[in-house]
């Protein structure tokens, strides 16, 4: 699927009356094509708007102004990687037959930055990222796929950006994945969602 507009912006803020009216400023300020708002885990509020280029950087910066100290993470990508769209989107599909990697970042932000840096600079696939939901304690979890050496570079990339920004990031590389992994992270990793997968185990009788 292609993406239907080029740019994203994500805010994340402390608390959740400032993130509501810095997110009806930031509605008042451009015609954005795209908005998904509430509250997060640690009671925080996340905000998501995608449109033009033009309208998101307008809103994004009147967010930015209106959020001040509340702001907890922020990121906006002009010219969005179609990977992140549909993930974001949950729009994607396991390619299957690849290496698998899970990055994990204690920041919402700097993962999908450090994410859009890795999908540019190899052939990696976004198959999934979680945005601070239920369960993450406020972190960003993605997992990518493709060739061994593409998913360690991709790795790499992505450790070094969050390292840069004096954030930690940790990962591992599973080379040659379970079939049966393979086929419930083709349902996301999130456990209440996951229908159970029969295994020929043993048998007590």
């Amino acid at each position: 699927m292609t993406k239907p507009f080029p740019a994203i912006a994500i805010l994340e803020f402390s608390d959740i009356p400032a993130g509501l009216f810095a997110t009806d400023a930031m509605l008042k300020k451009a015609p954005i094509a795209f908005i998904q708002t509430g509250t997060i885990t640690e009671g925080r509020f996340l905000t998501l708007i995608g449109g033009s280029t033009a309208s998101v950087a307008e809103s994004y910066e009147e967010g930015l102004l209106w959020g001040g100290p509340s702001i907890w993470d922020h990121v906006f990508l002009p010219d969005v990687h179609t990977d992140i769209f549909n993930a974001v989107f949950h729009q994607t599909r396991m390619k299957g037959n690849l290496a698998i990697a899970v990055l994990e970042s204690d920041s919402v932000s700097l993962t999908i930055q450090a994410l859009e840096k890795a999908l540019k600079g190899t052939g990696i696939h976004l198959i999934e990222v979680r945005l601070a939901d239920a369960g993450l304690a406020g972190k960003g979890v993605a997992i990518v796929e493709g060739e061994l050496y593409d998913v360690e570079e991709a790795m790499h990339i992505a450790e070094s950006w969050i390292a840069h920004a004096g954030k930690t990031a940790t990962w591992k590389i599973l080379s040659q994945p379970h079939d049966a992994l393979v086929r419930q992270l083709a349902e996301g990793t999130r456990f209440s969602a996951n229908p159970g997968l029969k295994l020929e185990g043993e048998i007590v009788s």
